[in-house]
């Protein structure tokens, strides 16, 4: 008897499952029809190479920059974009925070567009690049340097997109400000000197659209075409220390555990035991979206996450990479210190991870959570630097559909998601004034192309930058 009822479960169980699939399926789509985009292609590329040629490096240390370099790029502006200059209110604010406002025909602060990027690059190793990194040189299609991607492209495909619509004689309903700072890649003050600037002024935007998701493909199970990833939350970020001090000694009469071994030992504790995922709304939306265009298999698992979440935990926690970071808090053990020769046991070793926070999480819990795994208390764990989570904005809303309007416009029959994006960027600042934030570099990137970011041989294809700035123009023409 019981096994009859066993069965009559399990046969009710794999039908819930199978109907569920069955029904997850894409929702259908009105046809929409999207306006050819012309402008100076050629123009928009000598303009980005100008930019790349300065190097506007930033450092923690500021002694190792070069203003004169930053101040180069800010007067190559008036002439790269004259039209830009002509019409819109320009004001430089500390910390190399920089705001253009183009206003709008409603004569208003109201429901204004932020469209931000930043202009700062981290440094570089010449002799590991092929090319001058600052040289901005162009083969077989492409331009070679550094913030070629991150994020110079950006910062011109909206300027260029404005000097385009402006020659045209457009005018947007509403005010839309250009914001660009100077020190995003050092997590510097120049955009929270922006958005005080917005406070003070009592304005808050209806849309602020700032680097994060791209256009890419295979980066979803079980879906092959394009996707638009547009982030609608980002992840936490926290530099954790852990130190251990102790008499230290001679090396040749050690105690059972030095404290490099101990530190080592918390390491793999924590490596072995992640912390728990948490399926956040960003991840959700993600999930529900692109997980309807999957194959049968990976649509029967995200159509019943009541039934499958643990496997796909398990999947995640054993892959890691990029799906595993949108589910839980990473943490990334970067670096190590001990003694400074080789024959002493140090009085103080070290180690430090670089932990990026799950919307779920806050950087109280995860370093309660390290405390508890690691069991030692004479280990000291310190948070150096801390940024929370940031808000999730609602999709519900007209910028949203701006966005994702620009998105399909600019490449045709790509799927258009919300997903969480795992950095950080200087659009978390905007939470304290709009809860409408989204994150969209205006890029399709292959794999190589992503890992260039921060990395050697950075470099785009004119195609991507070309599109950059139709995007901008798409979004600029439902402002």
């Amino acid at each position: 008897m019981i096994g009859y009822i066993i069965s009559g479960i399990i046969v009710v169980l794999l039908a819930v499952i199978l109907i569920r699939t069955a029904a997850f399926k894409p929702a259908p789509e009105k046809e929409q029809s999207f306006e050819e985009i012309s402008f100076d292609k050629d123009g928009a590329v000598d303009a980005l190479a100008q930019l790349v040629r300065c190097r506007t490096v930033s450092f923690d240390d500021h002694s190792k920059e070069d203003d004169a370099e930053f101040r180069k790029l800010l007067d190559l502006l008036p002439g790269l974009y004259p039209k830009v200059f002509k019409i819109c209110e320009y004001t430089e604010l500390a910390d190399r925070g920089i705001l253009f406002r183009w206003k709008g025909r409603s004569g208003g602060a109201a429901d204004p567009a932020v469209l931000m990027a930043h202009y700062d690059v981290v440094p570089v190793e010449p002799d590991k690049w092929e090319r001058d990194p600052f040289g901005a040189e162009i083969i077989d299609g492409v331009m070679w340097g550094r913030g070629t991607l991150d994020t110079k492209v950006t910062f011109n495909g909206i300027l260029f997109a404005a000097e385009t619509l402006i020659g045209q004689g457009f005018v947007p309903e509403d005010d839309v400000y250009f914001a660009f700072s100077g020190q995003e890649e050092i997590n510097g003050t120049g955009a929270v000197n922006i958005v005080n600037w917005f406070k003070d002024k009592g304005i808050t935007p209806s849309l602020v659209l700032d680097e994060g998701g791209a256009v890419v493909e295979d980066v979803f199970p079980g879906v092959k075409g394009a996707c638009g990833l547009i982030g609608i939350a980002e992840k936490g970020l926290m530099n954790v220390t852990f130190r251990l001090d102790t008499n230290g000694g001679h090396a040749s009469a050690p105690a059972p555990h030095t404290p490099v071994g101990r530190l080592a030992a918390a390491c793999c504790a924590i490596e072995n035991k992640p912390l728990p995922s948490h399926f956040t709304e960003p991840v959700l939306k993600m999930f529900d979206t692109l997980g309807r265009h999957s194959t049968f298999l990976y649509r029967m698992i995200f159509a019943n996450l009541w039934c499958f979440r643990p496997v796909l935990d398990i999947i995640c926690k054993k892959s890691g990479g990029e799906l595993n970071a949108l589910v839980r808090t990473t943490t990334a053990f970067t670096q190590m210190s001990g003694s400074k020769a080789n024959n002493v046991i140090p009085p103080s070793a070290s180690m430090t991870a670089n932990v990026r926070i799950n919307p779920a999480d806050t950087s109280k819990s995860v370093i309660e959570y390290y405390k508890s795994i690691i069991k030692d208390p004479d280990i000291k764990i310190e948070a150096l630097v801390e940024a929370e989570p940031s808000r999730i904005a609602t999709t519900d809303c007209p910028g949203w559909e701006r966005v994702v309007n620009a998105v399909k416009g600019t490449w045709k029959g790509c799927l258009v998601s919300p997903y969480l994006m795992v950095q950080c960027s200087d659009s978390r600042h905007y939470d304290a004034i709009s809860g409408r934030t989204f994150k969209f570099s205006a890029m399709d990137l292959t794999s190589e192309e992503r890992k260039m970011i921060h990395g050697n041989n950075e470099r785009i294809r004119l195609e991507a930058l070309h599109r950059a700035v139709e995007f901008f123009i798409r979004v600029m023409k439902q402002c």
